[in-house]
């Protein structure tokens, strides 16, 4: 089983959940697994073939039928695991049960009832292939040594919500825009080129990144080299100078502001290292633990105001920084803001 993260992410059309299930494979296993319809789907009965987009896929040297459930309101797990079980049954292969979302209570369920399944970005849990893939693991694809740095995810972040999406962008011209100096541009270049996220020409004096397929593609292939962009969070008191309202909302006030989840009792802000230096300057000092009139503060390790005109923190960063909590409701919250991504 692969878990990278507690984020849960809502793909688009089937035709890009594929594209991020290959991406995702390539980027966390290191193996080019090409799909292609399979052709045994004609024999199966028409519910089956109506629910899930069936895919012949080789993994490991193994075929497998890679299930792509297309169903905008997915039945019950009981169903879904009867349905699998006859596709395996009338296959006689593998099959790989392919969502954009799970919750974590779901995936749980799965892993107990040996279900396979897959959620670009998020986990892998593949029983029926148990010792090729335990063996693959223990020796994962070479990856660059530590994390992508805080400017070149604030780079990745940025070109990744742009409207429209091109997958072409200069380094000097996204971070020039952010406050970073050209010398920081270049080493971010450098490490998207290294990490095989992007690749790299010069246009003049201008050096350009250019990554293939969709965004959904590229956001499943990057995240597991992307950090948490809070440092620390601490509860402060404000002062009469503290601006509160130039900061940026975060955590669960930005969640609760683009969801059903109720607004927590103490209100949550973002703020930049330059920020949070004034904010010091400015007499605000942490407080031992949360009491009336308190805020916290998400300290973070890049600028939380890569998108203008908001006042919220990227959605992107956002599922990041809320991506190892707990609470299913937080998980569930986090998968409708990605629905409504401009992807």
């Amino acid at each position: 089983m692969l878990n990278c993260g507690g984020a849960l992410f809502v793909w688009g059309p089937v035709t890009d959940l594929d594209a991020a299930i290959r991406a995702y494979l390539k980027g966390t296993l290191g193996i080019d697994a090409p799909s292609a319809p399979w052709s045994g789907a004609p024999s199966l009965p028409y519910f089956l073939v109506d629910a899930f987009d069936l895919k012949a896929l080789t993994m490991l040297g193994r075929p497998v039928l890679l299930a792509i459930d297309k169903r905008a309101d997915r039945p019950g797990l009981a169903t879904i695991r009867a349905q699998i079980d006859r596709i395996r049954e009338r296959s006689g292969l593998p099959v790989l049960y392919a969502t954009g979302t799970l919750a974590s209570y779901e995936r749980k369920r799965l892993i107990e009832q040996k279900v396979p399944f897959v959620v670009p970005g998020n986990q892998l849990y593949l029983p029926d292939l148990g010792v090729d893939l335990r063996e693959y693991f223990r020796k994962p694809a070479a990856q660059p040594q530590g994390e992508i740095s805080p400017a070149a995810q604030a780079m990745l972040i940025a070109v990744l919500l742009g409207k429209p999406w091109r997958g072409e962008w200069e380094p000097a011209d996204v971070l020039g825009r952010l406050g970073y100096t050209a010398m920081t541009a270049s080493r971010a270049a450098r490490e998207v080129v290294a990490a095989g996220i992007a690749t790299s020409e010069m246009v003049g004096k201008l050096r350009r990144l250019k990554a293939e397929g969709p965004a959904r593609a590229l956001w499943g292939h990057i995240k597991p080299l992307l950090r948490n962009p809070v440092k620390r969070r601490v509860w402060a008191l404000p002062t009469s100078d503290l601006a509160v309202r130039e900061f940026r909302l975060a955590g669960l006030s930005a969640l609760a502001q683009q969801s059903i989840l109720a607004e927590p009792t103490w209100p949550t802000y973002a703020l930049s290292p330059s920020q949070w230096r004034l904010a010091s300057q400015q007499g605000v000092k942490p407080v031992p633990e949360a009491e009336p009139g308190v805020i916290q503060l998400e300290l973070w390790n890049y600028s939380p105001a890569l998108v203008p005109g908001t006042a919220l923190v990227d959605p992107l960063s956002l599922v990041l920084s809320l991506q190892s909590d707990a609470d299913d409701r937080v998980q569930q919250a986090l998968a409708e803001l990605e629905e409504h991504l401009p992807w």
